[in-house]
């Protein structure tokens, strides 16, 4: 049986019932993100999870239609159970949902050890590795998503607040509903530290930003707006989708990452003002290995078929393997502040990416440039989008897969059994959409030929 504290359950349940709640969700992350829980009362709180909630082990690699991945460990073992500890720190009233309560949980597996193919442990476990040089990574969430709302057309949706031009315009020009605005106000109740709002480029896009904070509460602030997100379109009859590209005449949506790293004792460890462009050699080793393991972090920053429609010329995602100061049109961005707020943006992520792995992938990166002392190339001057000036990023997810499968050093941080089960999850979509015929497909065939 797993080791578990279960100290804490008896005197969380007995405050949880003083504020008027009498369930508590207990949720955590599959491989894509999506947020599997059980509600559980309150007054069988305490011996309910004091031995770990079950779950069908299989349940991590559930796909978006419902078909089950034989990951390991799953279907071909009999479908056996996994268990889930709610980490009691995590447990946050829903004030959308009056009663209910949401704590994040750690996955287990019958014999007590941990599951090493859950995100969130993964991203654990690179924590640690950075904690064993003394350093705390710290990471700041941006995430863009669309707002849909329902239609007569055979699709079912359309944009909602449909409008050109509405980049960061405020009020009801780009929100007729107050949509935007009533969800930043109910996320603010909500203790994810969310910060502020805006309209984005295209018609009903918007960006949400989240405080920044050590790197694991970071993913699970991130992986509970995503599912607040939705569950607060849904209140409205609306649908939120993180889709990184789900319109062909709008851009995509990305997940960018603000990161820095700090000695235990709160001193920033990238900032060095006697250093070129201020950099600390942390700070550039950390960006060093980030260009250099690019290509295999792409798998966990851009996990879907859908994800490589965003990249391009002139879409403001990155296109190639480059940093830049203070320029948008590189993948790894480095904002002018220093001092305390020296930081670098990996803007590589989009929407799609599960919180903890697209936190992981950058921190993995990181993690090896700072240990092999990776050296940067020459920083990009210009306009990013030449590809004389720098490698190319994967055009697909079958190309990035393959180089995470490659990049040995990579898969040795990460774990060699969250690799495998990531793996066969994701070629697994990629061997069903090959055999599935697109509109585009349809409409490009059918009348000529």
């Amino acid at each position: 049986m797993a080791h578990f504290d279960t100290s804490g359950l008896q005197p969380a349940a007995d405050r949880l019932a003083a504020e008027g709640i009498d369930v508590v969700r207990i949720g955590y992350a599959d491989l894509i993100g999506t947020d599997r829980g059980r509600d559980v009362l309150v007054n069988h709180f305490a011996r309910t999870v004091s031995s770990g909630v079950a779950f069908c082990r299989s349940v991590l690699g559930t796909t978006p239609r419902g078909g089950v991945v034989d990951i390991e460990g799953g279907l071909s073992d009999g479908l056996p159970d996994i268990l889930a500890f709610p980490d009691v720190s995590t447990l946050l009233p829903v004030p959308w949902e009056p009663g209910v309560a949401h704590a994040i949980a750690d996955l287990y597996n019958a014999d007590g050890t941990p599951a090493e193919d859950s995100p969130r442990h993964v991203l654990r476990t690179i924590v640690e590795q950075f904690e064993e040089l003394d350093m705390v990574p710290m990471v700041g969430p941006e995430l863009e998503f669309y707002l849909l709302e329902q239609d007569d057309s055979h699709q079912g949706w359309k944009r909602y607040g449909e409008g050109t031009g509405n980049v960061y315009v405020a009020g009801l020009k780009g929100d007729p509903q107050n949509v935007l605005l009533d969800s930043l106000r109910q996320l603010g109740k909500y203790g994810i530290d969310v910060v502020a709002a805006n309209h984005e480029f295209s018609s009903g896009q918007f960006e949400i930003n989240l405080w920044h904070g050590p790197a694991l509460d970071a993913a699970d602030r991130a992986h509970r707006f995503k599912a607040a997100v939705k569950e607060l379109a849904r209140k409205l009859g609306h649908l939120a989708t993180f889709m990184p590209k789900p319109f062909n005449d709008e851009g995509g949506s990305g997940f960018h990452l603000h990161f820095s790293m700090w000695s235990p004792d709160d001193r920033p460890l990238f900032d060095d003002p006697s250093a070129p462009d201020g950099l600390s050699e942390v700070a550039r080793h950390a960006i060093g290995g980030i260009l250099a393991h690019a290509p295999a972090l792409a798998a966990l920053s851009n996990p879907t078929i859908n994800s490589y429609k965003r990249f391009g010329p002139d879409t403001l995602a990155p296109w190639l393997i480059d940093w830049g100061l203070d320029n948008r049109s590189a993948m790894v961005r480095i904002p002018p502040e220093r001092g305390s707020s020296a930081r670098l943006e990996l803007r590589l992520g989009d929407s799609s990416a599960n919180p903890y792995l697209a936190t992981a992938a950058l921190l993995a990166g990181a993690l090896l440039g700072v240990r092999n002392k990776i050296e940067p190339p020459e920083a990009l001057v210009g306009y990013g989008y030449d590809t004389a000036k720098a490698d190319m990023l994967p055009t697909s997810l079958s190309e990035a897969l393959d180089a995470l499968e490659q990049d040995k050093e990579v898969c040795e941080v990460l774990g060699s059994r969250f690799v495998a089960a990531f793996l066969a999850y994701k070629r697994d979509e990629i061997t069903r959409f090959n055999s599935w015929i697109t509109d585009w497909e349809f409409q490009e065939y059918t009348y000529h030929i």
